[in-house]
């Protein structure tokens, strides 16, 4: 079977390597040159454990070549961005997928499968999707199979979610589900699930927004907590001992392409029958200026000068820097303060990030932690000997040994600051 995948970023190349080292023939189509030539000359553009060498061994067996040119297959994998459109609920702009869309049409024969993998607002493999083929001459169902397939994968596990995780086979009648089985059967471990197709769209997106909800709930309970001088993580460990509570943990805010994105999609669609999806999202956009508004409390306590902050990506461990809070804190700290920000983030690399930890941390009066990287978690006194305070304020709570430092502090202990803010307000009085 020869396979043609539409966008190479974090879902499409590594779906189109599984596809290549499972004996297909896979044509990768991105529009930048850039990654066209990075991958032909076998080297990858994006941070994936273990997907450099499946790069390698697809292309040494001859099965993958990347092109900005769409071709001709037997079936076609959509899988480009999905931003927010900038209306009140950030509704999905489907421009991409559209795009991608209309460039396949030439090259589209019958018996031909046409698969969605993009990330997309409820019904649009209906109303818009399938629209565009029938004005094309096709019979969705008899003479092309459409398929929604949404992508459920972590960054960091990716070649082996891609392969042991359930995926939903969203299909426009029985025929497309079936289709798309062929495909995906290819190398899925995990159950296929059938499905309609808009079942498989909002299925995806409340997955999400399940998740993003809950995290809504953490980061309440830690400004609620602040207010009334309640340690918030110690409440999350006790409450967590109930036999049926999980709370999740607070944090800077919501990241990534997946969780900061995928409830609007639903909100936009459904305005007047989600409010607890929007409320849950305006909480969690709040938290980069709730964090901001803590870093500035604690630097004008102690007249610092300098903040090193260590972490952009929404995620640990990983490049990601899409939809990420720990980078719109970043960028508030520039333009609403005057202290000297240095950002170091080994996993990003971009000019304005500092290479070298000890040419961050040096002569600051704060760090700044806002993604947990494994780099991190080792943190020790050690390492923030060079700071002129060490005053440390790791909003992840993972910089254990850091505990000891002048100040530590964490999304539980919040009220910490607000405290000794209120009593240095009280004293100049």
């Amino acid at each position: 079977m020869k396979i043609l995948v539409i966008g190479l970023g974090y879902i499409g190349l590594p779906t189109s390597i599984m596809f290549a080292n499972h004996g297909q023939e896979v044509v990768g189509v991105d529009v930048s040159e850039r990654v066209v030539k990075s991958l032909n000359n076998g080297t990858i553009h994006i941070e994936e454990p273990g997907l450099q060498e499946e790069l390698d061994r697809a292309i040494e067996v001859g099965n993958f070549r990347a092109s900005m040119q769409a071709e001709e297959a037997d079936a076609f994998i959509i899988s480009v961005p999905t931003p927010n459109n900038n209306d009140a609920l950030k509704s999905c702009d489907l421009s991409y997928v559209k795009s991608a869309v209309v460039s396949i049409l030439p090259y589209l024969k019958k018996g031909n499968t046409v698969i969605i993998e993009s990330t997309i607002a409820p019904r649009t493999t209906e109303d818009v999707v399938k629209p565009i083929l029938e004005e094309a001459g096709f019979i969705v169902g008899k003479d092309i199979f459409l398929v929604h397939c949404p992508e459920r994968v972590l960054p960091g596990q990716i070649i082996h979610e891609l392969i042991y995780n359930n995926r939903i086979i969203g299909g426009m009648t029985e025929a497309c589900t079936e289709a798309g089985k062929k495909v995906y059967g290819v190398f899925v471990k995990g159950e296929l699930i059938s499905a309609k197709a808009s079942t498989a769209e909002m299925s995806k997106l409340m997955e999400n927004t399940y998740r993003d909800v809950n995290i809504a709930l953490a980061n309440e309970l830690a400004k609620i907590s602040a207010d009334l001088g309640i340690n918030a993580i110690d409440v999350i460990d006790m409450a967590n001992k109930h036999p049926r509570v999980n709370l999740h943990f607070p944090g800077p805010g919501v990241g990534g392409h997946c969780l900061a994105v995928d409830p609007y999609f639903i909100a936009a669609a459904s305005p007047d029958y989600s409010p607890l999806i929007q409320q849950a999202r305006a909480i969690n956009t709040s938290m980069p200026s709730c964090i901001v508004a803590q870093v500035k409390t604690m630097m004008e306590r102690v007249g610092g000068k300098k903040i090193a902050i260590f972490g952009l990506t929404y995620k640990g461990d990983i490049d990601d820097i899409r939809e990420s809070p720990a980078n719109e804190i970043w960028e508030m700290l520039i333009k609403e303060t005057s202290y000297e920000i240095v950002a170091y983030d080994p996993h990003v690399n971009i000019p304005a990030v500092e290479k070298n930890s000890e040419i961050a941390t040096a002569n600051a009066d704060l760090l700044l932690i806002l993604a947990d990287h494994a780099e991190f978690k080792t943190l020790n006194m050690d390492s923030i000997s060079n700071m002129n305070q060490q005053i440390v304020f790791d909003t992840k709570n993972i910089a254990n040994e850091l505990a000891t430092a002048e100040t530590y502090i964490h999304m539980g202990n919040l009220s910490e600051i607000s405290r000794e803010s209120v009593e240095s307000q009280i004293l100049a009085v």
